[in-house]
């Protein structure tokens, strides 16, 4: 394939024929090009190069992550039609020496998730390939389709009804009791076979046991056949959260003649429980990010790690597969929502879109819950300052606010049972399942979220969204900023006036002020808003476009040290408390201390995994201009920092 695409607006579908273009403009592929505004349907056109080597091979065209719906022509010939977003479409060809390609977009009528939401830049909309186009070529009979299930807690290759939907099963695991891997696969018989799928198991990275196995196929000329078995696993090695133990993997590869597919999977279990997440029958915080599509996933799961991060979540768009294995490789667990934003929400597409993303990601041992419909309302819209009155406002609107959760709970029903699910994820007043917090930005000041979580205790448990926009640049203009309103940005400048180091400042702030309380009341499941900008000038991402560090990306990785000292309150002169919080797994003996100006003192104390205890208090005095906190834990030194 060119990397030469043009792009343009389509003016008449041509009824059984190709469809008119009036104008065709170059653009650099069909993701997300800029340039077409709210036109509904797009053509992208390119050439591809016969992919053969062999003239008995066989052309195929794959399209990944297609935006509504994409309708594929090649030579003036129709392919067909592909409409998933999660799915692949894959369409074989006969091919020229060299062959025009035209792709045909129209919006999707539903489930544009993300993409039609102002949080993205409104290019984003635009229909069409989000993953990619592959041309390849397969041998004359060859593995159209490969799928793989982990699944824990058996020993016997013909258990295939065992179930392992519980912590017991993980368990038993662990202990050695065993645990198996569903194999499938899909097999294009372009001549006829008489052969044998030689099928192999291969532990990644650490020693573990490998297996072997041939599974017999007959098919005629032009069949497609499926073949199904079950490889054992004996004394399995399990996939762990990073902090948490090792990611190990095991790699399925099926190979048929000339032709072969792999898989890598891994071996865990996850279930919801009051504090957070279960993975293999142990309990686990998850704190990280929420994050947005465009840019380099694989870079955005490094930029987590570095903030202490154990949690990534997909909101409302569905990430490439290389997002996924980033964060199998770095332990980061996966939230992944269905792509549904608003008010919007068709029972039956979703439920469509809930399967097909549980078989095309579920081999993955990162993702770990799934979400349904994303803000169905915002009674926030409209910003609140900060103050009593402020308080009052946020409980009428809370209180007025109405939210019909049973389409999202028809939905979050065709997910299989084997992972935890969100329905619905909103602001106070949706009665939400995940709550976003936007204290210190939409409504209330930061040190409120106290307040809030005292007066709607159940907001805390599960949180996914929380956080402030900054600028990056001198010359942005806010009102076309994704994610930024001048009145918000107004609200925290004050009497300075907005510029980028005010709004980064209070941005970081904000997030640290949320996250440590977030980490004080042990909330298990947490992710700030957003990871990276989508947009140059500024947004609500802790690191820019670019990827460069703001300094909330600092701020929010000392709060996310797994072992931290944080204070109880605001930073102000006066006696606060200090509370130590542990994410490990181990009980700790530590020395916790802190300085404000002259003041200074410490305090040994003890904490459980995965508790927080009071660690003493800290004395500010009028004239200190910041407080440090240090934990002191065998023989390493965390701190935390405060200006004033």
């Amino acid at each position: 394939m060119t990397d030469e695409w043009t792009g343009g607006i389509v003016t008449d579908r041509g009824g059984d024929g190709p469809p008119t273009v009036e104008e065709w403009v170059p653009v650099s592929g069909p993701e997300r090009p800029s340039g077409f505004g709210d036109e509904g349907t797009i053509a992208y056109r390119t050439t591809v190069a016969d992919p053969r080597d062999d003239e008995t091979d066989r052309a195929l065209l794959e399209l990944r992550g297609v935006s509504g719906r994409a309708e594929i022509w090649l030579n003036g010939t129709r392919l067909g039609t592909h409409d998933s977003p999660v799915v692949p479409g894959r369409f074989e060809f006969d091919p020229c020496s060299e062959n025009e390609l035209l792709l045909v977009c129209e919006r999707p009528e539903s489930f544009a998730g993300i993409d039609e939401t102002d949080a993205v830049p409104d290019h984003f909309g635009t229909p069409g390939i989000r993953w990619g186009i592959e041309v390849e070529s397969r041998p004359r009979s060859f593995i159209r389709r490969f799928d793989v299930q982990p699944r824990l807690g058996t020993d016997s290759e013909s258990d295939a009804s065992a179930d392992a939907s519980t912590a017991s099963a993980a368990n038993a695991a662990a202990d050695g009791a065993g645990a198996a891997i569903d194999v499938t696969l899909e097999i294009d018989a372009g001549a006829a076979i008489d052969d044998a799928v030689t099928l192999s198991l291969r532990p990644e990275g650490f020693r573990g046991g490998a297996a072997m196995e041939r599974v017999p196929v007959t098919a005629k000329a032009g069949e497609r056949v499926t073949v199904s078995r079950t490889l054992s696993v004996r004394e399995p090695s399990l996939w762990w959260p990073r902090e948490y133990g090792p990611q190990d993997r095991y790699t399925v590869r099926a190979k048929l003649g000339g032709d072969s597919a792999e898989r890598t999977v891994g071996l865990r279990h996850v279930e919801r429980e009051e504090d957070g997440l279960l993975v293999n029958g142990r309990r686990v915080r998850a704190r990280g990010f929420t994050r947005l599509p465009g840019g380099d996933p694989e870079a955005d799961v490094r930029r987590a790690v570095d903030a202490n991060a154990t949690l990534l979540r997909a909101r409302a768009h569905v990430p490439p597969r290389s997002f996924y294995e980033a964060c199998d490789e770095a332990g980061i667990l996966v939230w992944q929502d269905l792509p549904a934003s608003g008010s919007e929400l068709p029972v039956e597409r979703g439920t469509e879109l809930a399967t097909a993303l549980a078989e095309t990601y579920g081999h993955h041992p990162s993702l770990a819950m799934y979400g349904v419909q994303d803000r169905p309302t915002d009674p926030y819209a409209e910003p609140l300052g900060s103050g009593l009155l402020a308080k009052l406002a946020v409980r009428y609107r809370a209180w007025r606010t109405s939210v019909d959760h049973d389409p999202a709970a028809d939905v979050a029903d065709a997910f299989p049972g084997d992972l935890p699910v969100v329905p619905v994820t909103g602001p106070p007043g949706t009665d939400p399942d995940a709550a976003h917090l936007f204290p210190g930005w939409r409504y209330l000041a930061a040190g409120d979220v106290d307040w809030l979580l005292e007066t709607y205790p159940s907001l805390g448990d599960v949180v996914g969204g929380f956080g402030a926009g900054s600028l990056t640049d001198d010359d942005a203009d806010p009102a076309t900023i994704p994610g930024l309103e001048p009145a918000l940005l107004e609200r925290q400048a004050g009497t300075g006036g907005i510029t980028p180091e005010s709004s980064q400042a209070s941005q970081a702030d904000t997030l640290k002020t949320v996250a440590e309380a977030l980490r004080r009341r042990e909330s298990g499941i947490f992710a700030a808003s957003t990871l990276r900008d989508t947009a140059p000038g500024g947004g609500m991402g802790v690191y820019t476009i670019d990827g460069d560090s703001k300094p909330a990306s600092e701020a929010i990785a000392q709060s996310y040290e797994p072992i931290q000292a944080v204070l109880d309150g605001p930073t102000s002169p006066g006696t606060v408390g200090i509370t130590l919080c542990n994410d490990t797994r181990d009980t700790l003996e530590a020395i916790v201390g802190w300085r404000a100006g002259d003041e200074t003192d410490t305090e040994r104390v003890s904490v459980d995994p995965l508790e927080t205890v009071p660690a003493g208090t800290a004395r500010i005095p009028r004239d200190a201009e910041r407080v440090d906190l240090e934990v002191a834990v065998d023989d390493r030194t965390i701190r935390n920092r405060y200006d004033l």
